[in-house]
Order: C-alpha cells, then sequence, then structure tokens
C-alpha cells in the first residue's frame, strides 16, 4: 500500500501563486492532481507517468505546471494566475499501470489539501 502526503496548500489572491506537494510511500508510474469544489464533482487537474508525460485539464493549461523527482517518489503542481474557481480541496493521487482522466481509477489517495482563491 503507498501513501500519500500532500503539503503547501493555503489562501491567496486571485493572480497569486502557489506550489503543491505530494510525497509518495513508494513506487508509483502514475500520479495526479484531482480536486474537488463544495458541489462539484472531483476533476482531474493534471497527471504525469514516470517518463513525464503529462497531461492538463483544459481549465488549467497554460497557468499548472505538474512535475515529479522519481528519485524521492514526489510529485508538484506548481499553480500560478490562481482564479477563484480554482479554489476547491486538491487531492494526491496514484496509480500503477497507465495514466487516465478518470479520477475513479487512482486506487491510493492523500489526505487532501485546501486551495482557495479569493
Amino acid at each position: 500500500h503507498v501513501q500519500l502526503v500532500e503539503s503547501g496548500g493555503g489562501s491567496v489572491q486571485a493572480g497569486g501563486s502557489l506550489r503543491l506537494s505530494c510525497a509518495a510511500s513508494g513506487y508509483t508510474y502514475c500520479m495526479a492532481w484531482i480536486r474537488q469544489a463544495p458541489g462539484k464533482e472531483r476533476e482531474r487537474v493534471a497527471h504525469i507517468d514516470r517518463d513525464g508525460r503529462t497531461t492538463y485539464a483544459d481549465s488549467v493549461k497554460g497557468r499548472f505546471t505538474i512535475s515529479r523527482d522519481n528519485a524521492t517518489n514526489t510529485q508538484y503542481l506548481n499553480m500560478n494566475d490562481l482564479k477563484p474557481e480554482d479554489t476547491a480541496m486538491y487531492y494526491c493521487a496514484a496509480k500503477q499501470g497507465g495514466c487516465t482522466v478518470r479520477p475513479d481509477v487512482f486506487r491510493y489517495w492523500g489526505q487532501g489539501t485546501q486551495v482557495t482563491v479569493s
């Protein structure tokens, strides 16, 4: 079982930046950031596989950058030009095997970190 621990959330004004981190306790092939705002469905924000291939939700393209360090099993999400609609609980998720845009197939989840943009 892989444990995921996020850090780096907080409150920021619109146009600001935040960086999220997620440390995994073991090997994972695909890592992702998935967010959920109150009253809304979960949304896959971005994912990255172990070879560095990335995809992003259209809503964050050009503003968010996902990256990972395979040596430390850590992934990051750099978020720039934040907007109020980015406000959500952000979850680190991971799975073995190929990446997917479907949040429900990710096996491992962190506890979440809140991002609030005002």
